[in-house]
């Protein structure tokens, strides 16, 4: 494995029937980046988290997850995923806030196997990082969109996976509460070591927070530094996006499109 790279691919492509929405991407994620991924809507950015996640199969290229051939890679607790469930969970889903923080042990204890005190106390633990542990017996559908998505940061956190991917996990959540949200995920990376990939269409919030930033439509069009790519023209981004786009950096006391 190369010294602190967690994820590579070397010119991946992908298509759906015959148009290709992921073109001869390379991309390198290194340890204790938090990472943020934008574009225009179409441009690959979850097709790229699918195909990094083994859910679907690269049609050209190769894939290496923390140095071994994604097909041969079984170490799955070292990756957590929190996806778009606060805009489409499922409000009368009889499981508490432990119960779902719980379930993200399986990859660590597997199938079938009954939860012991030890595992009770690591969802604590999670829960307590992501500051909800005061809700851990409330049902998960009486939370707010907000509160849902730390719960489902925290499930991800519990198996102490070394990278979490995130794919638009703003969606669906306040936005008075979005920048707590961001400031979570900077603690996360900055105190914990966390590795962060994050999908999102806030570029001026995710600027603020990440590292680096990767811009795709379809093939990677820019990857560096955060404060490099916040050097990008209005009329760069405009050209990249196909559209008009602004990057606006909000603060605690502004409200943030979700």
């Amino acid at each position: 494995m190369k010294k602190n790279v967690l994820v590579e691919m070397d010119h991946v492509s992908f298509k759906y029937d015959k148009e290709w929405v992921v073109k001869d991407v390379d991309l390198s994620i290194h340890k204790g980046q938090f990472l943020g991924l934008v574009g225009p809507n179409g441009s690959g950015k979850s097709t790229l988290i699918k195909l990094m996640l083994g859910l679907s199969k690269p049609d050209r290229g190769s894939i290496q997850l923390f140095g071994q051939p994604l097909k041969q890679f079984k170490d799955w607790k070292e990756v957590g995923f929190v996806s778009q469930k606060a805009n489409s969970f499922n409000s009368g889903f009889p499981a508490t806030v432990i119960e779902v923080v719980k379930s993200g042990l399986v990859s660590r204890i597997g199938t079938f196997k009954f939860f012991n005190q030890s595992h009770k106390a690591k969802a604590l633990e999670a829960l307590k990082t992501v500051e909800m542990e005061e809700f851990a017996h409330d049902n998960i559908g009486e939370l707010s969109g907000g509160q849902q998505q730390r719960v489902f940061i925290a499930r991800a956190l519990v198996s102490d996976p070394s990278l979490v991917i995130l794919d638009e996990p703003t969606v669906g959540v306040d936005s008075k509460h979005v920048t707590d949200f961001y400031n979570l995920l900077g603690r996360l990376n900055k105190e914990q070591g966390i590795t962060l990939l994050m999908v999102t269409h806030d570029i001026g919030t995710i600027t603020d927070h990440a590292t680096h930033v990767v811009c795709m439509n379809k093939s990677i069009h820019f990857h560096g530094a955060s404060e490099d790519y916040k050097e990008f023209s209005d009329e760069d981004l405009n050209q990249l996006y196909g559209h008009s786009v602004h990057q606006l950096s909000h603060n605690h006391d502004e409200v943030n499109p979700s």
